[in-house]
């Protein structure tokens, strides 16, 4: 014990040293800011009473300014890191190139090969007795040098080399792609900016660099890097749905709730906050140490916990520290209870099957797998079956063919001195079998897919598409429908006025401000500087002569821009009322389609502007200013006439309309200011204005580009139908004489809702074929489009859609869609946070640059497919029929293992890297159940494999007499390496390397070397393989089972292996149209495997609190419905029908599920006990469809 009371002792003054280190002259230490960040509503605001007396004092005590915010000195803000810790949450650990080598070891053929050699080499090295004995039959005959026999024990070796070879260019592989991709993260980092106040002026600077006491603004679309306190907020929504698991938006105000997380989405509103925590500290951060940033911190917790409890029981204090973090992360983890009971999935019998989905949910940032790697695997899987029974037959073959030759033929008899000399013949046959093995599996096929995606990635950087997630890329490839934004994609979100009303008269251009009464240009400047963000500015030009630069809000902008153009400025208004003093702000949101702010007038009255999409605002104005600056009544009838003529014109002109208004509200009885319809009404009208945003000038091209490809475009926008319909014409979204329909969101849900108001796929889908522009939309219905095409079955393939969004309220539909691409410039950090790919142009035609490198990720696939699987089939029937006819095969393991290093790692990596071209954009896509391998490449798969397969059998069997030199057949067990056999090998090289050239067109074209030049990897990959197979023909010698080539035979082999191109030209003579009887292969996942694909990720949109309360009806359902599925398959299959029915019914069901209809239909409950037992009893029966 005294050794406790020791530890004790030395532990309390350093732990007090260490606060008062903390607070560094700062009046809050860490642990305090900390335990405040952990207090919500009431609870926050009391203590920041009693601690700080309000948000100010804590500011001072922070030594910072709610106005000013920090200064600039590097000395402070570097203490401030010290004191408080840096914005960032340390990563996971990447592996480290050992592990990868330790992963890439563990591949069932490699394991295979390695014992086989290892045996093969003891054997080697094992002399038996009777040397001379002629009784072990004809194995030690033919001609042996004495250094022959020493020579054993290279291929062993070999065997191993190559395995090594094969191990280390794998882990080399994975450890690329993994940094590459960390790369990408932390690309994706440093883009994200916030906004600060230094030195009184706002700074963007890199999330990293936030520090505790910065002032910073938030604004609507917001992802919080740190806590905060909230010093000052105009209608502040936040979603904490991310910490909380709430899925309501919650209220933030200095008087009822000032607390910020980070982690947290600003929904609506702005404000000012005070830093508090940042990195590891902050509420995000401490969840993140708890998970502990993945599950190796785990294994170390569990083993320090063990640890822990011996040392404490052995009464040794030297781990009390550690307990007491231990206990605070214990206490955090309860505080975080709610995050663990979302991700508590409910113990059943399905309990470890829901354990895995919830899991895999966690762990994979979106769709599981992609259409590609599914078609892969599947492949993959029919190669590799195929490939094992191929080599088990060799070996049956081989070891039979021996024995009945040795033992039956010759009648010898099996002696125990010569039982290591067959063993080694048997272990030769093994090493032949798994030779076949290793070859025909393609485990190159999931290494080209990484590179190709990998090297896409980074090319696309270039074409200004930030990938987030690897299989983005290849599922756009695939892409059908795009729905894109207008504003900013479309157009070039810079937004100018060239058009007005004002005082009665229609300006076409900017009027001159002499026309104008004072009162009316007075009214019009206040409206527009006050009511607007005060982060929204014009700056000066960053070059002479250069346009303004706009910051913030373009619309906004545009207005500013109107204000200067009638040579009047906004700052002198802003800074007379700073945005302190505004009384109340309802800031825009998708629903209000406006923005309105409160003033209090000297009189002790309040004045509203409000500004707003012009048919909204104008039907809340009841007056309007004439020319003389005075109020006219203002009546529907001149609404409809203002509309008529003044707000349509604007509109067919391609203009975005906007109406600025205001209302006085008189002193004495303060209105109530939370009832917003009986404010924003009787307003009276400043002014309309038309403001102009450019199409870009390259995206009628693009958009010509995806037409062609059959890819439809649509635009949905928040516009007017007018505006929208212009820009659609001025883009070719629509063409004059086109059968399509322009639609806004009122009449587009009347048109897919039926009387209850529920949405009907029916009805959807008599209306998204011809939609071409959707207008005056929400985000909701942006969602139930994307929603409807993704879920029509009206054509015989599923669509594919891309959305681009750059909103909050876009995130649901840009998760929903296949590829989701979110604004890197005008994106706010909610929709980069469901996107898949980020376009840092904000630029349609980066769209179509996408589309082209996603068709370039599956035609890569596909070439390297076509080459891979020629060299598979003549490589095993080479080695089988060998082996069957002349017990060896004629490709030996070490040189298939070369063979299989070309084909494999080098072919992937020349195939998967050729840069895409335009003509990729000229066919239609894909689809998602298109096989991979299409009738075309089973055509030029077969084709070559047939003239392959001639060449080696004519040189295996005639070869001898035609280049007169011995033959190699029938050679004793470690005989040397004959010409013979040698020749076979490098002829099977060197027409491997023209194939490759061949493979380069998977369409038929005629062309091959198109463009070869383009592709340095390629070449230099040719080139190379080349030059090493002159080495290891030449000075390979015993281990590689190679003599060396006179001249002459070198020539032949080249001639004959050049002979694949001009072969190649004659495979694309024949009509694939005659050849009915090639099958396709490679299909995509069936049906029902897609149901529950789409079942996962739909489940993933419930709200959480439903989920809970769903979860044990979704089990019952789920084990009635397998019961039920079980036995219609079974009796259809009696019926010997198709199942179909089956499995229709079947998602039927599953929809209903959805729906959580509370009561099953009589026939599931029609189901005895012992059926329910046997399902229950069945968890792993979800295989059936």
């Amino acid at each position: 014990m005294g050794d406790m009371a020791n530890s004790s002792v030395e532990f309390y003054p350093k732990n007090q040293r260490r606060e008062l280190n903390h607070a560094g002259g700062f009046g809050c230490t860490l642990a305090e800011l900390r335990s405040l960040m952990e207090l919500r509503g009431a609870e926050a605001i009391q203590k920041v009473q009693e601690t700080y007396s309000d948000v100010n004092g804590l500011c001072r005590r922070l030594k910072t300014s709610p106005t000013e915010g920090l200064s600039d000195n590097t000395a402070d803000l570097e203490k401030r890191r010290q004191i408080y810790g840096q914005n960032f949450i340390p990563p996971k650990k990447p592996k480290t190139f050992l592990q990868l080598v330790w992963e890439a070891l563990q591949d069932v053929t490699l394991i295979i090969l390695e014992m086989a050699a290892i045996i093969s080499l003891g054997l080697s090295f094992y002399a038996p007795p009777g040397e001379e004995s002629e009784n072990c039959g004809n194995v030690q005959a033919g001609g042996e040098d004495e250094g022959e026999s020493e020579a054993g024990w290279i291929e062993g070796a070999a065997i191993l080399l190559s395995v090594i070879c094969v191990v280390l260019v794998t882990a080399f592989n994975d450890w690329s792609k993994e940094k590459q991709f960390r790369g990408l993260q932390s690309r994706i980092e440093q883009e994200q900016k916030f906004t600060v106040i230094r030195n009184g002026q706002q700074v963007q600077i890199p999330v990293a660099e936030l520090v505790v006491g910065d002032i910073a603004q938030i604004k609507y679309g917001d992802l919080l890097p740190a806590d905060g306190v909230l010093i000052q907020g105009n209608d502040l929504k936040i979603d904490e749905s991310s910490l909380t698991g709430e899925s309501d938006h919650v209220r933030k105000s200095v008087e009822k709730d000032p607390m910020l997380l980070s982690g947290t989405h600003v929904m609506e509103g702005s404000g000012r906050m005070v830093i508090s925590a940042v990195g590891v500290n902050s509420q995000t951060g401490i969840i993140f140490t708890l998970l502990g940033a993945g599950g190796e911190e785990e294994e170390k917790k569990d083993k320090k916990d063990a640890k822990a409890e011996d040392s404490s029981t052995n009464g040794t204090g030297g781990k009390q520290q550690d307990g007491a973090v231990e206990n605070n992360q214990n206490k955090a983890k309860k505080q975080d209870g709610a995050v663990a009971m979302e991700m508590q999935p409910l113990k059943s019998a399905e309990g470890g099957e829901m354990e895995e989905r919830e899991k895999k949910k966690a762990s994979v940032p979106k769709k599981e797998k992609s259409v590609l790697q599914g078609k892969l695997t599947k492949l993959a899987v029919q190669i590799g079956k195929a490939g094992l029974v191929m080599s088990a037959i060799t070996v049956i073959i081989l070891v039979l063919y021996f024995v009945i030759e040795t033992f039956v033929i010759d009648g010898k008899t099996w002696l125990t001195e010569c039982t290591p000399v067959y063993v080694q013949y048997f272990v030769k046959f093994f090493i032949i079998g798994v030779t076949v093995l290793v070859v025909a599996v393609p485990e190159g096929l999931p290494l080209a897919v990484t590179i190709s995606l990998a090297y896409s990635v980074k090319k696309m950087m270039k074409d200004n598409n930030l990938v987030r997630h690897l299989d983005a890329c290849e599922t756009m490839g695939n892409a059908t429908a795009i729905c894109s934004d207008k504003t900013g994609t479309l157009t070039t979100n810079r937004m100018t006025v060239v058009q007005s009303h004002l005082g009665d008269t229609h300006y076409k251009e900017i009027p001159d401000p002499s026309n104008l009464t004072s009162k009316t240009l007075d009214l019009l400047v206040h409206a527009i500087a006050i009511n607007s963000a005060y982060t929204t500015k014009i700056l000066p030009p960053e070059k002479e002569g250069g346009l303004p630069r706009q910051v913030g809000n373009k619309t906004e902008c545009a207005l500013l821009g109107f204000v200067l153009d009638l040579r009047r400025d906004y700052q002198p208004v802003r800074e007379q009322i700073p945005e302190e003093k505004l009384y109340k702000v309802y800031t825009f949101n998708s629903v209000r389609k406006s923005m309105s702010t409160v003033i209090c007038m000297p009189d002790g009255g309040y004045r509203l502007f409000s500004k707003g999409a012009s048919e909204i605002v104008l039907k809340k104005c009841t007056n309007i200013l004439n020319s003389n600056g005075e109020l006219r009544a203002f009546r529907p009838r001149d609404r409809d006439e203002m509309i008529k003529k003044v707000i349509e014109p604007m509109a067919c002109d391609g203009l975005r309309t906007i109406c600025v208004a205001y209302r006085d509200f008189s002193a004495g009885k303060e209105p109530d200011w939370d009832n917003e319809n009986d404010i924003v009404i009787d307003l009276t009208c400043i002014a309309v204005v038309g403001i102009e945003d450019p199409v870009r000038p390259e995206v009628p091209e693009a958009i010509r580009k995806c037409q062609r490809a059959g890819i439809t475009v649509r635009m949905v926008t928040g516009d007017n139908i007018n505006t929208a319909r212009a820009i659609a014409a001025k883009c070719g979204i629509i063409q004059p004489g086109e059968d399509f329909l322009c639609l806004e969101g009122k009449e587009f849900n009347r048109r897919i809702r039926n009387e209850k108001g529920e949405i009907e796929q029916e009805r959807l889908d008599k209306i998204w074929p011809k939609l071409r522009v959707l207008a005056r939309s929400s985000p909701t219905d942006k969602h139930t489009l994307v929603k409807g095409i993704i879920d029509s079955t009206i054509g015989e393939q599923r669509q594919v859609v891309a959305v681009t969004g750059d909103g909050t309220n876009d995130g649901p539909a840009l998760k929903k869609a296949d590829v989701g691409f979110a604004m890197g410039i005008a994106g706010t950090d909610v929709a980069k946070e469901a996107s898949d790919i980020i376009l840092t142009d904000d630029n349609f035609s980066s769209i179509v640059k996408a589309v082209m490198w996603g068709r370039n990720v599956y035609d890569s696939i596909s070439k390297f497919l076509q080459f891979q699987l020629t060299v598979n089939v003549v490589a095993v029937i080479v080695a089988f029929t060998g082996a069957c006819i002349t017990q060896d095969s004629p490709l030996k393991a070490v040189q298939m293992l070369w063979v299989n290093l070309i084909m494999d790692t080098f072919a992937s990596l020349a195939l998967a890297t050729e840069p895409p071209t335009e003509a990729l954009l000229l066919r239609k896509p894909y689809g998602r159940n298109k096989p991979l391998i299409s009738r075309t490449m089973m055509k030029n798969i077969l084709g070559h494999a047939v003239y392959q397969l001639i060449i080696i059998f004519t040189l295996l069997f005639v070869g001898e007499v035609f280049f007169d030199i011995d033959s190699g057949r029938n050679a004793p067990l470690h005989s040397p390496p004959s010409e013979h056999y040698t020749i076979i090998f490098n002829t099977f090289v060197m027409m491997q390397l023209f194939n490759e050239i061949n493979a380069r067109k998977i369409h038929g074209e005629r062309n091959v070397f198109d463009g070869i030049f383009g592709n340095p990897i390629f070449c230099s990959i040719v080139l190379g393989t080349f030059g090493i197979q002159i080495v290891i023909v030449q000075f390979g010698g015993k281990p590689f089972s190679c003599s060396p080539l006179n001249a002459q035979q070198w020539l032949w082999c080249l001639f004959v292996g050049f002979g694949e191109l001009v072969w190649g030209q004659v495979i694309a003579t024949i009509p694939t149209s005659h050849l009915k009887c090639l099958k396709e292969a490679g299909h995509g996942p069936g049906k029902d495997e897609i149901t529950d694909e789409e079942l996962a990720e739909d489940e993933e949109e419930i709200d959480h609190a439903e989920r809970e309360l769903r979860r044990g009806q979704i089990l019952w359902f789920r084990g009635l419905n397998r019961i039920q599925t079980q036995m219609e398959v079974v009796s259809t299959f009696k019926r010997s029908g198709s199942f179909q029915g089956a499995v229709r019914r079947r998602s039927s069901v599953l929809s209903q599920l959805h729906d959580v209809t509370n009561i099953s239909t009589p026939t599931h409950v029609i189901l005895s006990a012992a059926n329910a037992s046997a399902g229950a009893g069945n968890p792993r029966s979800e295989s059936i469809p």
